[in-house]
């Protein structure tokens, strides 16, 4: 979603991977980045679902505008907006921006329905179904232990979503939340197949390519809703959307910069913080109680999630060859 980070790829959202030659050696203070980006994250999304009354594509359309403000910035105080959009791979990067796009319009739509906690613990399944496409598209060696913990994860998810199934096939009150869990299910999928057209890009593409080529389509494609009816926004709900745009920039801007500094897999652990701040913020501004199923489901996904990141660590697999598919165990 890609407002929503997963839990165990470089990022979902914009897809970038620290430059090889750049790379330091500073865990903490990896970590330490880390931990803002996710938060920045959480903010982001909390604006977006603060919003409320605002059609989907005007959400898309300020998420990306005003994020490639911030990533602007960035990248001119780094002396890298020198062939920026030099690229020998527009078709790629294209379709990277359709699925994308698909991504965060199902996410967002996920926002609407849910509460926060829930759309982020359902979110955390786009790793996991990253690692079935590695195997199945990309051809990546999968083995017994990744599988078993795709399957034990995949069942936490659906653990968080029955309840809202079985609302919706009895027709009741929860119809809504029904379809907001699918929609959170679904740009999970979307989001695990970003992954995989970033896996394929970051070999021949530079990080600040990606960036800016996505933010810039996403922006483009968000134009195409004009036509369905958007609205005048308020002055507070004007104001939320340009800070969740900026803030989806320098969130974006964090990741980058944390895995600079540290491999993926001492950072990757640590995506999982946003479940406890969405529990807080969902509490705090929005009054939403997490269930019994949703907490079981999503201890359960994070634990798949944290284990495949252990098999990454246990099988040395280091921060460059995750972006290889064919390197990957």
């Amino acid at each position: 979603m890609k407002s929503l980070p997963d839990a165990a790829s470089a990022n979902v959202q914009t897809g970038e991977t620290a430059e090889p030659d750049l790379l330091q050696n500073n865990p903490m203070l990896g970590i330490s980045l880390k931990v803002a980006s996710v938060a920045v994250f959480v903010g982001m999304s909390t604006l977006l679902k603060a919003a409320d009354g605002i059609p989907l594509g005007q959400l898309i359309f300020f998420r990306s505008f005003f994020a490639v403000l911030a990533i602007l910035v960035y990248f001119a105080l780094r002396g890298q907006l020198s062939g920026i959009l030099q690229t020998r791979h527009g078709f790629s990067h294209f379709w990277r921006g359709m699925v994308g796009v698909g991504a965060m319009s199902l996410s967002f739509y996920a926002l609407t329905k849910l509460p926060l906690p829930e759309a982020i613990a359902i979110n955390y399944a786009s790793p996991l179904i990253a690692v079935v496409l590695g195997a199945l598209i990309l051809h990546e060696v999968v083995r017994l232990y990744r599988w078993s913990a795709v399957v034990i994860g995949l069942f936490g998810v659906m653990i968080i979503i029955w309840p809202r199934m079985t609302l919706f096939a009895e027709g009741n009150v929860g119809h809504n939340e029904a379809m907001g869990a699918l929609a959170a299910l679904g740009g999970a999928v979307m989001a695990a197949f970003a992954m995989m057209l970033v896996r394929r890009l970051v070999q021949t593409e530079r990080t600040s390519t990606i960036v800016i080529y996505f933010s810039i389509s996403a922006s483009v494609i968000a134009l195409v809703s004009v036509p369905f009816g958007w609205v005048a926004p308020s002055w507070p709900q004007l104001a939320m959307l340009i800070g969740a745009g900026i803030a989806g920039g320098i969130a974006q801007i964090l990741l980058t910069e944390c895995y600079r500094h540290a491999p993926m897999s001492t950072i990757a652990p640590f995506e999982y913080t946003s479940m406890l701040l969405g529990l807080g913020i969902g509490f705090l501004f929005f009054g939403d109680i997490p269930t019994f199923e949703m907490l079981i489901g999503s201890v359960i996904v994070m634990g798949a999630g944290g284990y495949i990141i252990y098999r990454e660590h246990q099988l040395a697999i280091a921060p460059h060859k995750t972006n290889t598919p064919q390197q990957a165990q």
